[in-house]
């Protein structure tokens, strides 16, 4: 499941706790009433409420989401069992019933008794406990069809990485898969190649494995004693391409990437995050993504027509260029352009290597031959890379984000710390649109890159989309 989806999921379920919890309220009122007989159903309902119950209501409300919070039910739950959420639940209901008993006595609320409190807790849990089962079932039936996959490799060959392996393999509904096993000769691989998994690599080689495989997570099994230098150059890997490192145990001091523990039928793992961090935020991010995005091909839409009979007109071929590039965690998708070259350009580009005026493994002429007449005034005002907003709906790309490059420049990369782009979805503009776009030396645009990651906030978002109307209206630096 994509970042956005998840959050949007997320923000439902605080919403909807609070809305249980109103629900158990109003079933504990309502059994006190039905004791005490003091008051009927329909006068409970017209009753009026003063403006200090309902300020202490909202108070309570807002206790609630917080005590939810503090006790990890909006975080990631994918590696907690069914257990772990009846204990978590259990705890928070259980001193949010506390928090009510209390504000009953400092208050004097006649209302909370014994039977309200009773209630209140019992309906609470129930409810809480069935719509995170409810969610649950829904999406382990969504993994087990082969949607919202993550690719593990596993660092280590020990009986401890096995055994966690086959946890991960028998219980499919979370939605990983084991991709193998990375390890160096030892006196435990004759036993290991008993297990039934896979030794994909070798220690030495795995820089190379992580360049050229979609590798969602990292999960180092390594004897931390023996082996931590090996176990934190493994993790340092990670972090260079942006990818997440789970831990069996120990905790490496990574200067980038942010820890987080995770719990796995008893393993302890420690998560770091190499990429953006997830929360509101990122939420907003994509629903902006999608708004602005949606917004501007309806108000482009004539413009696209025009362009696309303009290319049609022009020069023989296809108006949409579409090529393979390299996204979230070096996942290729197809980007969408109009096409601004002659039909056969990828095929004449072997030709004109030598021409190449850009540093480092990207392509870049500013008087490429291979260029329409049409395609000189397209790139210059940028109108050329508009249907790249499909590929935003699509959720390939953002608004802002690395350039997603192609996969001839992607294996030009020479330093692993480039390969740290990728950790974030890419996007139509970032700091290099507004800096310079090919006039700045490749060096300097990866050193943007990891500037807008580490940096990152919705207000550089802001920024940046704010400064690209103007460099897109003088075209420096377009190629």
């Amino acid at each position: 499941m994509g970042t956005a989806r998840r959050q949007v999921l997320l923000n439902a379920l605080k919403l909807f706790d609070l809305v249980l919890m109103v629900a158990g309220f109003l079933l504990a009122s309502l059994a006190v009433l039905r004791e005490t007989q003091t008051v009927s159903f329909s006068q409970f309902l017209s009753m009026r409420v003063k403006l200090s119950n309902f300020i202490l209501f909202l108070a309570l409300l807002w206790i609630w989401h917080l005590l939810f919070r503090i006790f990890g039910m909006y975080g990631s739950r994918r590696l907690r069992g069914r257990r772990a959420d009846v204990v978590d639940i259990a705890k928070a209901v259980t001193l949010g019933t506390g928090i009510i008993l209390f504000a009953a006595v400092a208050f004097h609320i006649r209302l909370v008794t014994h039977t309200f409190l009773v209630v209140f807790w019992v309906s609470t849990f129930v409810f809480c406990i069935s719509s995170r089962m409810l969610m649950r079932n829904i999406l382990e039936r969504i993994r087990l069809r082969g949607r919202n996959l993550r690719y593990m490799l596993v660092i280590g060959t020990n009986p401890r990485a096995v055994e966690f392996a086959r946890r991960i393999s028998h219980k499919p509904e979370l939605g990983y898969r084991v991709l193998g096993f990375a390890d160096d000769n030892w006196d435990g691989l004759p036993q290991f190649k008993g297990s039934g998994f896979s030794l994909v690599t070798k220690l030495g080689d795995l820089t190379n494995y992580l360049r050229n495989a979609v590798v969602d997570e990292v999960v180092v099994g390594l004897p931390m004693r023996s082996m931590h230098t090996c176990a934190a150059n493994v993790a340092s890997m990670c972090e260079e391409q942006g990818i997440t490192t789970r831990v069996l145990s120990n905790i490496f001091d990574r200067k980038l990437s942010s820890p987080h523990h995770d719990d796995l039928e008893g393993a302890s793992l420690v998560t770091h995050y190499a990429g953006m961090a997830e929360g509101w935020p990122v939420l907003i991010k994509r629903i902006l993504d999608i708004t602005v995005s949606s917004i501007l091909l309806a108000i482009c839409a004539p413009l696209l027509i025009l362009t696309a009979i303009l290319i049609r007109l022009t020069s023989p071929g296809p108006i949409l260029f579409t090529q393979n590039r390299l996204g979230f965690n070096k996942r290729r998708f197809k980007i969408y352009k109009f096409r601004t070259m002659v039909a056969d350009a990828e095929q004449k580009i072997r030709q004109i290597e030598h021409l190449n005026e850009a540093s480092g493994p990207v392509f870049k002429i500013k008087n490429d031959p291979r260029i329409t007449p049409i395609g000189k005034f397209l790139r210059k005002t940028s109108i050329d890379e508009l249907p790249q907003l499909f590929n935003v709906l699509k959720g390939d790309m953002s608004l802002v984000g690395p350039r997603p490059l192609p996969v001839r420049d992607y294996e030009g990369f020479d330093k692993d710390w480039q390969r740290r782009r990728f950790s974030v979805r890419p996007g139509i503009t970032c700091l290099w649109q507004i800096n310079g776009r090919s006039s700045i030396p490749f060096e300097k645009w990866m050193q943007l890159d990891l500037q807008y990651i580490d940096g990152w906030s919705l207000w550089l978002d802001f920024e940046i989309l704010l400064k690209t109307i103007p460099a897109v209206l003088k075209g420096s630096g377009a190629a």
